[in-house]
């Protein structure tokens, strides 16, 4: 086991890190900007370390910076956390060819994930359904039209990089082909570096499922089950709930399975996810994640398996202590993300200063966050500052008990998000299960 773990990250997902290095006796090192000099993840940590300039680019983003700062503090590995360089091949390269372990899944399965049509190839060549379209790249506005022709519109032309709505157009007649074309190749450009795009079948009511995955660096891989993240704004996930309400067990278990399946036939190892898009009975792989992800902690408080500290120890060498049989996930959780955003402003990010934060408690109740009472929301990261993850033997008591735990929050200071989750929380077409991926824009935004 490690001695020294350098978290490259910041707010609460290096906060979460710190707290399993805590319970596997390991000093937790942070790093910190001009913005987080004073931020709670700096607090918690046996060791902080400065870093750059306020700007991402100048300090979590700055590879070199953050090797310098793991050499001067001597430490025996890297964990990335999510988003910044947690799935940036090349910093995961830097850091195994580096004297440091890397906490995460390796480059080499970062660049059969990485690029949307290797992955699309991956998971057909393991007998996992992928949505109709290319598993190459296209060039010409005729190759659209030609895939319009034959499966019919809309045509999703995505970026071969991409992820997070970027890069996504969709083309619903053949006279927007050339135009969305130039657009999506643009968009892969300037935010991943990769001007390739290929085509998908456009599936214009689905559900989000996810499934969590994990292996050792000994051959085994498992599954911890699916998770529904059909609430989202615009490709942004807003609430992810599990089990998934609209899977029956059949189902459940072939999407699971084939999750589970796919990852391996590409040696996976360490934490990841598989996404999937559900519609009328059928679901289609759609990317895989290589990192943990936000919604983690609905899967740990269904499961108890830590993923955090089984990261830590997969990148030790350890084996995975249990069987496919022994992951036996119970009750239903659901997580909401606070952000602090104006839902009655178009989600706008506003950052300020947390007069009052008191989070609510109780049964079933699980707060994460990156901030105390008296901290400031920096304008230059993500918005997102806390997470309230809700458990229940069912979804009815789950949904309860958010309701309780939403209007137990006490914040004064920056506007937050808790006003949609309470208004989604009473919407009946979410308590009758009938949202899909374009819901909150179409029924509960207008937009």
């Amino acid at each position: 086991m490690f001695d020294r773990v350098l978290i490259a990250n910041r707010g609460e997902v290096a906060v979460r890190i710190v707290h399993a290095c805590t319970e596997l006796d390991i000093d937790a090192v942070a790093v910190y900007s001009d913005a987080d000099e004073e931020a709670k993840h700096v607090r918690v940590a046996d060791e902080a370390y400065y870093l750059g300039g306020s700007q991402a680019k100048k300090s979590y983003l700055n590879q070199d910076a953050l090797l310098d700062v793991a050499r001067l503090a001597d430490v025996d590995a890297v964990h990335p956390g999510y988003g910044f360089l947690a799935e940036n091949q090349s910093f995961a390269a830097n850091v195994e060819e580096s004297e440091f372990a890397w906490i995460g899944p390796p480059s080499s399965v970062m660049a059969d994930f990485g690029e949307k049509t290797s992955a699309r190839t991956i998971m057909k060549q393991a007998d996992v359904p992928i949505v109709p379209g290319t598993t190459e790249p296209i060039e010409a506005p005729g190759a659209v039209e030609a895939f319009g022709e034959e499966y019919g519109y809309p045509v999703a032309i995505k970026a071969d990089g991409g992820g997070g709505g970027r890069g996504l157009k969709i083309v619903h007649k053949p006279s927007q082909t050339e135009s969305k074309l130039q657009d999506a190749v643009r968009e892969g450009e300037a935010y991943f570096d990769n001007p390739m795009v290929y085509l998908e079948r456009f599936l214009e009511n689905p559900r989000h499922i996810e499934v969590q995955v994990i292996g050792d660096g000994h051959g085994t891989v498992r599954h911890l089950g699916e998770r529904d993240c059909t609430i989202q704004r615009r490709q942004q996930k807003l609430v992810e709930e599990s089990p998934s309400p609209v899977l029956d067990e059949e189902v459940r278990d072939e999407i699971c399975e084939a999750a589970r399946r796919g990852v391996a036939e590409a040696s996976y190892e360490n934490v990841g996810t598989v996404e999937f898009l559900y519609e009328d009975g059928e679901y289609y792989f759609l990317e895989v994640n290589a990192r943990i992800q936000v919604e983690h902690p609905i899967t740990e408080v269904r499961t108890g398996i830590d993923l955090v500290k089984w990261q830590i120890r997969v990148a030790a060498g350890e084996k995975l202590s249990f069987s496919q049989d022994e992951v036996d996930p119970r009750g239903t959780a659901i997580e909401f993300r606070i952000n602090a955003e104006d839902p009655d402003n178009d989600f706008t990010p506003l950052p300020g200063t947390l007069s009052t934060f008191r989070p609510p408690t109780g049964i079933g109740v699980r707060v994460e966050t990156g901030v105390d009472q008296g901290d400031s929301i920096a304008p230059f990261y993500d918005s997102l500052f806390a997470k309230l993850i809700v458990t229940g033997e069912d979804r009815d008591e789950a949904i309860a008990r958010g309701k309780r735990a939403l209007e137990g929050f006490d914040i004064e200071g920056i506007p937050t998000t808790i006003p949609f989750h309470r208004t989604l929380l009473e919407d009946r077409g979410f308590l009758e299960n009938e949202h899909t991926t374009t819901y909150v824009e179409r029924e509960l935004l207008d937009e």
